[in-house]
């Protein structure tokens, strides 16, 4: 097959001829300079691809089709290199090759702002710089520099940035720049280094060329604007006319009889963006950023994004995906706040997008480039560490803050905004914790970005809105058991019936909870079952299911003093009262008012593999239990007494009382019948 001509120097050529060898398409890639030529370094030794090196008249670039067997020839040269263009167009004349002019999109979207303004040529841009005061950085390179140094008012308040090679060196030297005068370095630039270059060198105003997010063009802007330094643009001098990438693609697979664009994936980059500001990424996530030809995200996130990109205001996998599916751009960056491996969304989007590209709905690879996470610049900030300290999240969940705080000394805290704020103050008071000290951190990252020293009750005046994470420091934190087993004093009871200790600590153990279990106790009675279980961890959610008012205000309050999130109290006579609830994993039944057999047929219905723990006092119960798993589909029963004596001292000596036997009952309902 014959191969296709690229002038190249460009990210758009280079990444042309990777498409292009990857689909067995061979390519011979032209660049002019040392620059152009290291541009095309990343695909050294791919098949298919010749680079040549060196500039080319009209006459030579003729000579050099002539010789070789072309079937197209793209022009991915710079927007503002017309004059090689228009050799290209010259040396083509009578050919008959097709001639592709691969346009990059240079529109601005900055012209409207007060620091700068637009000229159509070097020249014009020069005649202005004469009604300027301070000094001028030039980033328009060296072939133009004459413009600037002829002119003897302008020439001793330049400072040029080029290229670190032979040849741009060579030309400040013949156009009287020299010395401090020349900045010699290789891009990409960052805002920062932009920045600190406007700083170091104390300049006025700013000459960029309106070249477009691939050739910096925005960095330069955001850095102007930060320093409030004058900036002036020379326009895009390329006039109507050329493609777009896609439509570039669309013309070599019409003469190539390849499908490139079906067989170049989709790149998805997903970026962890810190706190949000963009000084916080990483120099890999940048680029990314910069390659893409759209991004997605929150509008918060969004916001601070400043090249000209599509934004796409999204953060549901249910919005993202559909929209991928459709775009015809082939480089997408997802935005995440934080990192993308701590309490991100990123996680479920991955697994989203997974199960897409293996239905074959939409071809695409997934890269994933973290951030920081604001627990670890928090704790920078703060001068401490935080591997030793717990990380708790109430931002869109649920979680035990309070017995987090009472069992460890450092708890990191991430919170929805100002409402949860004081809702912590306010937790904390009521348990009794005033000696807790809060440090928050508001719009980290951001200008307004302040670090809060305070107590409980201040927490219960904060009024800004924004982004807040704190660190809770507890000096009186008590040590985390590793077993469950409360004392009965540990809860409120009144005059209602409670699940004795040791009864108590072997239903839980029966129960066999899990991570992620769904627990529902029946006959909650004070709740100390499901207070019990709920304390073993965040992740369990426990029903607790009561019919009687002084039980159920029994079950809120014990709840409330152990501040637990993942516990919720129905109100209501089971197995009525079950509609509406999440399957169980486990259940507890500590009193079915007469309605056993009506509960466990609901069960049944709900999860045919529930896990059921039974405790009975009378054998009539015990009775009616065991007649029941005769008639259901369950396995591996038992049924074991238990019986407490404790010791009461009776003068000198001491005499041991027998509590009531109680029977405990387990078994796994099964969808197979008994084993056999």
């Amino acid at each position: 097959m014959k191969q296709i001509l690229i002038y190249s120097g460009t990210t758009e050529g280079r990444r042309l001829a990777e498409v292009l060898c990857r689909n067995g398409i061979r390519c011979t890639a032209c660049v002019a300079t040392e620059y152009g030529e290291m541009v095309m370094e990343r695909l050294e030794g791919l098949e298919g691809l010749t680079v040549r090196q060196g500039r080319m008249t009209a006459m030579e670039m003729k000579d050099f089709l002539t010789q070789g067997d072309y079937l197209a020839v793209v022009d991915a040269t710079h927007p503002f290199a017309t004059v090689v263009s228009e050799n290209i167009r010259d040396s083509m004349a009578g050919s008959g090759i097709p001639y592709l002019r691969l346009k990059r999109d240079t529109k601005s979207m900055f012209s409207h702002e007060k620091n700068i303004s637009c000229y159509p040529t070097s020249q014009a841009c020069a005649e202005a710089l004469k009604e300027t005061a301070g000094n001028i950085l030039l980033t328009t390179g060296s072939k133009e520099l004459a413009v600037y140094s002829r002119i003897a008012e302008l020439k001793g308040r330049l400072y040029v940035r080029v290229l670190p090679g032979l040849e741009s060196i060579s030309l400040c030297y013949e156009n009287g720049i020299t010395g401090k005068q020349i900045i010699a370095m290789q891009g990409p630039f960052s805002v920062e280094m932009n920045e600190a270059i406007l700083k170091q060198f104390d300049i006025s105003c700013l000459v960029t060329k309106e070249s477009g997010s691939t050739g910096g063009f925005f960095e330069k802007i955001q850095a102007a604007g930060k320093n409030r330094t004058k900036v002036m643009v020379i326009g895009n001098p390329e006039g109507a006319g050329g493609l777009t990438d896609n439509e570039v693609y669309t013309e070599l697979e019409k003469l190539t009889g390849k499908a490139l664009l079906e067989e170049e994936k989709m790149q998805i980059s997903f970026i962890g963006m810190g706190m949000g500001s963009l000084k916080l990424l990483t120099r890999e996530a940048e680029e990314k950023l910069k390659e893409a030809d759209f991004i997605i995200g929150a509008r918060r996130l969004l916001e601070g994004i400043p090249w000209q990109k599509e934004k796409i205001p999204y953060y549901l996998a249910q919005d993202i995906i559909p929209y991928l599916k459709e775009s015809k751009g082939k480089r997408a960056a997802i935005l995440f706040s934080g990192d993308t491996g701590f309490y991100s969304g990123a996680e479920k989007l991955y697994e989203a997008l997974k199960n897409e590209t293996e239905e074959g709905g939409l071809r695409a690879e997934v890269s994933i480039y973290p951030g920081i996470s604001s627990v670890a610049y928090l704790a920078a900030r703060l001068h401490t560490s935080w591997q030793e300290a717990e990380i708790v999240s109430i931002h869109g969940r649920a979680a035990n803050v309070l017995e987090a705080v009472r069992e460890n000394k450092k708890t990191f805290l991430l919170v929805s905004g100002v409402a949860d704020m004081r809702a912590i103050g306010n937790m904390l008071l009521t348990a009794g914790m005033e000696e807790v000290g809060i440090s928050a951190g508001y719009q980290l990252s951001y200008p307004e970005e302040k670090i809060l020293t305070l107590t409980p009750g201040e927490c219960l005046t904060l009024e800004e809105e924004g982004l807040y994470v704190c660190l809770l420091e507890n000096e009186r934190a008590e040590r985390r058991r590793l077993t469950h087993g409360l004392p009965d004093e540990a809860f409120l009871r009144g005059k209602v019936p409670m699940t004795k200790e040791e009864v108590r600590e072997v239903s839980v153990c029966k129960l066999g909870l899990t991570k992620e279990a769904v627990l529902y106790d029946v006959g909650s009675g004070t709740g100390s079952i499901a207070v019990e279980c709920a304390r073993l961890s965040d992740g369990i959610q426990v029903f607790a299911i009561e019919k009687k008012k002084e039980a159920a205000e029994l079950i809120e309050e014990n709840r409330s003093q152990y501040g637990l999130s993942n516990l919720t109290l129905v109100r209501g006579e089971a197995p009525e009262a079950l509609n509406g609830l999440p399957a169980p994993t486990h259940v507890f039944i500590g009193g079915s008012s007469g309605n056993m057999k009506e509960i466990l047929a609901v069960l049944y219905q709900k999860n045919p593999k529930a896990r059921i723990v039974v405790n009975a006092i009378t054998l009539e119960t015990v009775g009616e239990v065991t007649g029941l798993l005769k008639t259901m589909p369950v396995e591996k029963e038992e049924v074991i007494q238990i019986q407490v004596s404790r010791a009461k001292a009776a003068g000198g000596y001491h005499l041991m009382q027998a509590e009531n036997p109680v029977y405990i009952l387990s078994f796994f309902f099964t969808k197979d019948g008994k084993d056999e």
